[in-house]
């Protein structure tokens, strides 16, 4: 597994571009990156309330790519630090902490990878499909937010409002897949509700799958047991346990 740069660093923003609602940001980054793995984030410049408030806490967010001495991240508007990282522009800096936990583990030789996304949950998935291949089935709220389905490969998409794709859940597509191809690995990441909906498929299934998990996280390396879960070997901590963990593992 990668392990990260010990302590903090600070490094420059390189690019910057809109994919539908969400924003694309690349930042300078030489250390290798496996799939499924994040940084702790945070803008160098006007990262907190105001002159007399608390800076905010950096956020957890997962690599999009890694290639060419830069590493990109998919951020979402969703509050005021995201809305922060989103107004970042090429020449700005970043605070980087990372990369931090455990990726995804491809699967064996001649097993498919059946990519499960959802919303801003993609990043993972599209590292993974470009380093090792694989089916990506993604969902999103609407067209709109469909447009991050050009960060993969032929995908199958699914939105909440029938705007594209097939109207209903991404889970609706993966339980056609799995029951049309057999002999494959699931990978995803999402909302905890998708993943757990994925787990159950895979435990009807009796098949293996590696979700990677969302979870608030203070600090990124285990001090804070913020962002802890429970799992059949008892509570696990995202950051450093996770955030992958075999679908067959958790509670």
């Amino acid at each position: 597994m990668v392990t990260a740069p010990f302590g903090r660093r600070v490094a420059a923003v390189l690019s910057r571009r809109l994919v539908g609602p969400y924003v694309v940001v690349g930042v300078a980054e030489e250390a290798p990156v496996a799939p499924g793995q994040f940084y702790m984030l945070s803008a160098v410049e006007g990262w907190g309330g105001g002159a007399d408030e608390r800076p905010f806490l950096p956020r957890a967010i997962s690599a999009l790519y890694a290639r060419d001495g830069e590493v990109g991240f998919l951020i979402e508007d969703v509050g005021p630090g995201t809305h922060r990282l989103c107004e970042l522009e090429p020449g700005e800096e970043v605070n980087l902490l990372g990369p931090l936990g455990n990726g995804f583990t491809p699967p064996d030789r001649g097993v498919e990878a059946i990519l499960v996304g959802g919303g801003v949950g993609i990043p993972p998935l599209a590292m993974f499909q470009e380093r090792f291949g694989g089916t990506a089935l993604v969902g999103f709220r609407s067209a709109g937010h469909a447009q991050a389905a050009s960060l993969f490969t032929a995908p199958a998409i699914a939105s909440d409002d029938g705007s594209i794709g097939h109207h209903g859940f991404v889970t609706d597509l993966l339980a056609s897949v799995v029951q049309e191809r057999g002999n494959v690995d699931v990978y995803a990441c999402g909302p905890p509700v998708m993943l757990e909906s994925v787990r159950l498929i895979l435990a009807r299934e009796n098949m293996s799958g590696q979700l990677a998990l969302e979870a608030p996280m203070a600090c990124g390396y285990g001090a804070c047991f913020g962002c802890v879960v429970e799992t059949v070997d008892g509570y696990k901590r995202v950051c450093v346990d996770g955030p992958v963990f075999a679908a067959a593992a958790l509670a």
